[in-house]
């Protein structure tokens, strides 16, 4: 069997929005599949991206997040992360996460991965980033936020991500590629 990148092998009959918040929306869809065959697929629509931040200073300490997260109902560990509106530039939304959540500003600034958080059932978007050349200030988070701050040696972070302690998946890709990055000499 030959693929083509270009085509796409589904076939919309019916849209219809089910639910639209001003952050998400979902959308049935009838289709038909690749083999023809009639079906139904909901998608997640996401009204912002998200954006990560790994802030690293130059003995190589990061700070993470902790926070309750009420869709898994448990504590997360994770980078500072968040929203951006898709008219804004999104290194400019990463840099207001940052300082919302840590009180950290960064004038170095390297784009690390995008990527697509769950691409079988939404179309969110991801920029991560790492912050380097730190200066830190005051957090000034939102009302919805209820923050840890901790300070950690990227290398214990990389265990906590190893061992599974970690599984937010910006924190998980973000940790992990920086890894790479450090062991091919790029930071």
């Amino acid at each position: 069997m030959t693929t083509n990148e270009s085509i796409n092998p589904w076939k919309t009959l019916k849209s219809e929005k089910i639910y639209d918040s001003p952050w998400i929306g979902l959308t049935k869809h009838d289709i038909l599949n690749p083999n023809g065959n009639p079906g139904t697929y909901s998608v997640i629509n996401f009204k912002n991206m998200a954006l990560g931040v790994l802030a690293l200073d130059k003995d190589y300490n990061t700070w993470i997040v902790g926070q309750y997260r009420y869709p898994i109902n448990q504590y997360s560990w994770e980078i500072p992360e968040g929203g951006g509106k898709w008219d804004i530039e999104p290194l400019e939304s990463a840099k207001r996460e940052l300082l919302e959540e840590t009180g950290i500003t960064a004038t170095k600034w390297t784009k690390i991965q995008e990527m697509h958080l769950s691409n079988s059932a939404s179309d969110e978007f991801c920029i991560l980033y790492i912050a380097q050349e730190l200066s830190f200030g005051k957090a000034e988070p939102e009302d919805t936020e209820q923050l840890e701050v901790k300070k950690l040696h990227f290398n214990e972070l990389y265990k906590m991500v190893e061992e599974g302690k970690i599984t937010d998946s910006l924190t998980v890709a973000a940790v992990l590629k920086t890894k790479l990055m450090m062991q091919d000499g790029k930071i």
